[in-house]
C-alpha cells in the first residue's frame, strides 16, 4: 500500500484488502467517468441502516418519530462533512482539474460523500459486520451524547428531518397571499410535500410564522407531532 493509502488506513481505522475499491471509493466524478457515486448509493444505505438500528438499542421506548430525527441529524450532510474533516479526507480526494481549483476538497457535500462511499467500499471489501463495527466507532462520541431530552425542534425543522431521513422530498412553501396594514399583515402560505396529493395552507403575522404552521399541520397528517414520551 503507497504512503497516502497507509495514512488514510491508520486515519479511518480500516486497511483494505482491495486498495482498488479505496482508490474508487476517493474519486470524484470530476475527475473520471469511473468514479464513487455507486459506492456512495450504497454507504447511503448502510449507514442509514446501521444508525437506525444503534438508536433502536439504545432507545428502546423511544417513538418512531423522535427515531426518524435523531436518525436524521446523524446522517446529513453537515454530521458527515465534519467526519471527513475529522479525518483529513480532503487531502486524499481524486478530483478533477476543475473541481481543485474551486477548492473542491474543502466543499463539504462532496466530502459528506466520500464518507459514505468510503463505508460502501469497506462493506464490499469486508461485509457489513466490519463496515457497522466502524460507522460505530467513528460515531461513537455522537452516539452517546445523544439524549431523548434534547430541545424540541421547530416545525420546520422536524418536517424536513424527517424528509430527509427517509430520502423524500423537501418540504415546498410558496407565499399565496399578503393582506393587512404595515404593521399588521398577515401572510398565507401553503406548503407541499412529495407523498401527499395535497397542498396545506396556513396563516401567520410573518412569512415565517405562516410556514411554520404549515408545516406543523403537515407534521400532523404524518403522525409526527412532538410528543414529550417520545
Amino acid at each position: 500500500m503507497n504512503n497516502p493509502l497507509l495514512k488514510l488506513s491508520q486515519r479511518i481505522g480500516y486497511t483494505f484488502r482491495d486498495e482498488s475499491l479505496i482508490t474508487l471509493a476517493l474519486t470524484h466524478r470530476s475527475k473520471s467517468g469511473v468514479n464513487n457515486e455507486r459506492l456512495e448509493f450504497l454507504g447511503d444505505s448502510i449507514l442509514n441502516f446501521v444508525i437506525a438500528d444503534a438508536l433502536f438499542e439504545k432507545f428502546s421506548n423511544a417513538k418512531e418519530g423522535k427515531l426518524s430525527r435523531l436518525r436524521a441529524r446523524m446522517v446529513k450532510g453537515v454530521t458527515l462533512a465534519t467526519i471527513a474533516k475529522d479525518f483529513d479526507l480532503g487531502e486524499f480526494l481524486l478530483l478533477g482539474s476543475g473541481e481543485l481549483k474551486s477548492g473542491g476538497h474543502r466543499r463539504e457535500s462532496i466530502l459528506a460523500d466520500v464518507v459514505e462511499a468510503i463505508i460502501g467500499a469497506i462493506y464490499l471489501d469486508a461485509g457489513l459486520e466490519v463496515a457497522r463495527e466502524r460507522i460505530l466507532s467513528w460515531y461513537q462520541t455522537r452516539l452517546d451524547a445523544l439524549s431523548l431530552e434534547d430541545p424540541i425542534k421547530d416545525p420546520k425543522t422536524r418536517l424536513q428531518e424527517h424528509q430527509q431521513a427517509e430520502h423524500l422530498g423537501l418540504p415546498k412553501y410558496d407565499v399565496t397571499d399578503v393582506h393587512g396594514p404595515g404593521n399588521e399583515q398577515v401572510f398565507t402560505v401553503t406548503c407541499s410535500i412529495p407523498q401527499l396529493n395535497q397542498d396545506i395552507k396556513a396563516s401567520g403575522s410573518s412569512r415565517r410564522n405562516a410556514e411554520q404552521a404549515a408545516a406543523l399541520v403537515l407534521l400532523g397528517k404524518l403522525g409526527l407531532e412532538e410528543d414529550n414520551s417520545q
